[in-house]
């Protein structure tokens, strides 16, 4: 029997960082994301995002790659907003994703860090937001490749 405690912080954007997540709609989609990974054996615990980006806690069991499980969330919530035709031009995320490991000790506040995305982008871009990720965990993030 396999035992895992995988945690994950991901992070992804609309396609050329277009601001096509109003508030208006982001709640649908969150929770169309959410029922749609339950469905696939995907436990998201926390979910919430900006006009451009969305923020994802998620438990990896044994059997799911952190690449698989982004594949899926991705893919099909951009089908099911175009198909709702939720945004008034077709909807894409971009290719890339930030992904990064959490010690379950740092759960709430990373839990925090994602409720309080409409406050936090008050004060920081989404780039400002990715260059703070990239000094935070020693990554090069090639920030042209978010598109």
């Amino acid at each position: 029997m396999s035992m895992l405690n995988v945690w994950v912080h991901l992070v992804w954007a609309t396609k050329f960082r277009k601001p096509l997540l109003p508030k208006c709609i982001r709640a649908n989609v969150f929770r169309h994301m959410r029922k749609n990974a339950k469905e696939h054996g995907i436990h998201i615990d926390f979910i919430n995002g900006h006009f451009d980006h969305v923020h994802v806690l998620v438990a990896l069991r044994a059997d799911q790659t952190i690449a698989k499980t982004v594949q899926l969330i991705k893919g099909e919530s951009s089908r099911w907003i175009n198909m709702h035709r939720l945004t008034s031009e077709t909807f894409d995320w971009q290719n890339g994703y930030f992904a990064v490991s959490v010690d379950e000790r740092n759960l709430n506040q990373v839990r925090n860090y994602i409720r309080n995305q409409e406050t936090h982008h008050f004060e920081k871009t989404f780039i400002e937001e990715c260059i703070a990720f990239e000094k935070r965990y020693n990554l090069v993030l090639n920030t042209d490749s978010f598109d």
